[in-house]
């Protein structure tokens, strides 16, 4: 997937309002395979909805989505669950971890999919973002900011073309904010792939080409 197209796209409980002021919803917008983007956004503007509406998980919206030029509605489920494997990563707000396993063992439900990385590598990942401690550990007695990490490593064992991060960090200090940017960035650039941040205020120090203001 090269681009991802939103036109005239917006949410249908939005529908009433004529006070809607956006640079993404109600215009047309490009979002292009290797570029790093921000959108900002106050709480209640729909930020995690435009995560869900990109991931194929919610349709209740006006407008039209494209992948390369393709309206998403268009998709069939094999389509999607494709497109979840290859093309589409996502890091969820709520995270959607399994809190009964082990971090280890959500990470590797994926890259038993995808068979993308090597345990080796994982674990690397875990030592950088200082969670190594906590590979063995059941997830739903780690803290939110470590969940973040295994969540953010989870996302990073498939192939995409992009990756959605619906407030990475908003439970991060500055060092770990900082790594999982990083080796985020680290692998999207090894991929050729386009990032997509979201935030209520605390975000990513990256070098974005473009911020949004929701």
């Amino acid at each position: 997937m090269e681009n991802i197209t939103l036109k005239n796209v917006l949410p249908e409980v939005f529908a009433s309002r004529n006070d809607i002021q956006s640079e993404i919803w109600h215009k047309e917008v490009l979002l292009e395979k290797g570029k790093v983007y921000l959108v900002e956004a106050n709480s209640g503007t729909g930020k995690s909805s435009l995560c869900s509406y990109i991931a194929g998980y919610r349709r209740d919206y006006q407008g039209i989505i494209d992948f390369d030029g393709k309206n998403i509605c268009n998709l069939r489920i094999a389509d999607w669950a494709r497109l979840r494997r290859e093309s589409l990563s996502i890091l969820f707000q709520e995270l959607r971890l399994f809190p009964e396993l082990t971090a280890y063992e959500n990470v590797s439900i994926k890259n038993g999919l995808t068979h993308f990385k090597s345990k080796k590598e994982i674990l690397a990942w875990f030592e950088a973002l200082g969670i190594a401690d906590k590979v063995d550990a059941k997830v739903g007695l780690m803290s939110f900011g470590q969940q973040q990490r295994v969540a953010m490593i989870r996302a990073l064992v498939q192939p995409f073309d992009f990756l959605l991060a619906d407030e990475p960090i908003s439970h991060l200090d500055e060092r770990n904010s900082a790594v999982m940017a990083e080796l985020m960035l680290e692998e999207a650039r090894r991929q050729g792939a386009g990032i997509i941040v979201t935030s209520i205020g605390k975000h990513m120090d990256l070098n974005y080409d473009k911020v949004f203001k929701l």
